[in-house]
């Protein structure tokens, strides 16, 4: 169940992902076609089986645009929006987000309006695969903490600052949560008379996304070729390898749902309506295999307590409740319809998350146990 929800979340985790990247690639050529929820759905489509045509051809192509995109597409133009929103502000232009001390809080408006953090916990998704480098570290006890600390700071400045650098410069009520950072580098180079530069951030924001994009392409399909094979819970067809040997019959299948997603936001009048759904779902998701996690780790702590590790964490049962609980708790608040959509029925929305999220998580894997043959098994077969 776990590697099928770290596996089933990239289905719900593409539609939402390539939706930015629709919002931001409309203003390479018409920043109205952002609200476009026809041009949404066929940015989302061409850009994942193109993606799943690069990863079928091997590993090189997709470590390559993944690197470069992380620098060129996230620290770059990063770093960019937080200098120019403090020059913004140094000129005198008031910010469009109130500043003042009594606004350093949220207002509270109920449960409702704490659900827009549950997205936040995808800005941590997958650090935990970090730990499969531990045995590579010459000395893990100080250098796999200290790389941990690390990242979570740079996730923190990274989503921070340039948050707050949209919020001033773009009036909450006008604000896309698929196209938010396009608005804010139109607002601020129109600002500076260098809108020209717009489309150049775009482009670059773009290959970054889809660098990530092609990462988890990679990666969950990967474990879930490895378990079925070893159990048998899925049928030949679906465990055959390519040439290059890439598990392309199952980047197919995804795809196939992929795009049967994707033009849901054809059908939703509100693009930022659709892209939270799908984002909330990718999240919930996920979740369930951190609650599984935190489980498995103190159940290995109390099983094997002298098994070598490379990595040993103190208080790991106060940690791992820590974590069961905050993982729990947002995968709760996730069905309760955030302040920001009040206009649609909150049964219908509960309805999606709770069926996406609950039916891919917790239902599929249990027919896939239910219907695993013997016959199905193919342990021996090496697919790297």
């Amino acid at each position: 169940m776990a590697v099928w929800c770290q596996f089933a979340m990239t289905i719900f985790y593409y539609p939402s992902l390539l939706g930015y990247v629709a919002g931001t690639l409309a203003y390479v050529f018409d920043p109205d076609l952002a609200s476009s929820g026809w041009w949404t759905a066929a940015v989302i489509v061409v850009a994942y089986w193109s993606g799943v045509w690069v990863s079928s051809r091997g590993t090189k192509g997709v470590a390559g645009l993944a690197g470069g995109g992380l620098v060129l597409g996230t620290l770059l133009p990063g770093a960019l929006l937080v200098i120019l929103g403090f020059v913004f502000l140094g000129q005198g232009h008031p910010s469009a987000a109130p500043m003042s001390a009594s606004h350093l809080l949220p207002a509270w408006a109920g449960l409702a309006s704490l659900v827009l953090i549950v997205n936040n916990f995808l800005s941590y998704s997958g650090m935990e695969m970090n730990a499969v480098h531990v045995s590579s570290l010459r000395k893990p006890g100080k250098e796999f903490p200290r790389a941990m600390f690390l990242a979570m700071g740079l996730v923190l400045v990274i989503f921070i600052l340039p948050a707050l650098a949209i919020s001033w410069v773009v009036p909450a009520d006008q604000l896309s949560l698929t196209a938010g950072v396009m608005q804010a580098f139109d607002a601020v180079f129109a600002g500076f008379g260098i809108q020209w530069l717009t489309p150049v951030i775009g482009v670059l924001l773009v290959l970054a996304s889809l660098g990530g994009m092609l990462t988890w392409l990679a990666g969950p399909s990967k474990g879930l070729l490895l378990i079925a094979r070893q159990e048998g819970y899925l049928p030949p067809f679906l465990q055959r390898l390519n040439g290059r040997g890439v598990q392309q019959n199952i980047l197919v299948a995804q795809g196939a749902l992929t795009t049967l997603i994707a033009l849901l936001y054809a059908f939703i009048p509100d693009v930022s309506s659709a892209y939270w759904i799908f984002s909330v779902i990718t999240t919930q998701v996920y979740l369930i295999m951190y609650l599984l996690m935190f489980v498995a780790a103190v159940r290995l702590r109390r099983r094997f307590p002298g098994h070598a590790r490379g990595f040993r964490t103190p208080l790991l049962r106060s940690l791992c409740g820590v974590g069961f609980c905050a993982s729990l708790a947002a995968l709760l608040v996730g069905f309760v319809p955030p302040s920001q959509f009040g206009s649609g029925s909150p049964w219908v929305y509960l309805a999606i998350v709770a069926g996406g999220a609950l039916g891919l998580g917790l239902v599929v894997p249990f027919l896939f146990y239910r219907l695993r043959k013997p016959s199905w098994r193919q342990p021996e077969v090496n697919p790297s």
